[in-house]
């Protein structure tokens, strides 16, 4: 598990190297302004597994949802129709 640490936006300025230093050591980091959390400091490794774990759920979401609409109609198209319609709507080949 990451340690978590709460600390002030003037931390950013007086105290990088140490803050840089904890991140490396996946402790993450939570920047508070008046006393409210606004930002977190994270590896950049850490950020990276965080993008890749949220892009896979959100492919997981997507493919519930086709998978529901697959069952609620008939109508079947071919892998051209599919990746063509994505292909005009988002200019761009798959």
């Amino acid at each position: 598990m990451y340690d978590i640490h709460a600390r002030p936006v003037r931390d950013l300025r007086n105290n990088y190297s140490e803050l840089a230093r904890m991140v490396k050591e996946h402790q993450h980091i939570i920047v508070t302004n008046n006393g409210k959390s606004e930002t977190v400091l994270m590896s950049i490794d850490d950020y990276n597994l965080c993008r890749d774990f949220l892009h896979t759920q959100y492919v997981l979401k997507e493919l519930k949802l086709a998978e529901a609409e697959a069952e609620r109609t008939n109508e079947r198209l071919t892998h051209e129709e599919v990746f063509g319609k994505f292909r005009r709507k988002y200019g761009y080949g798959v």
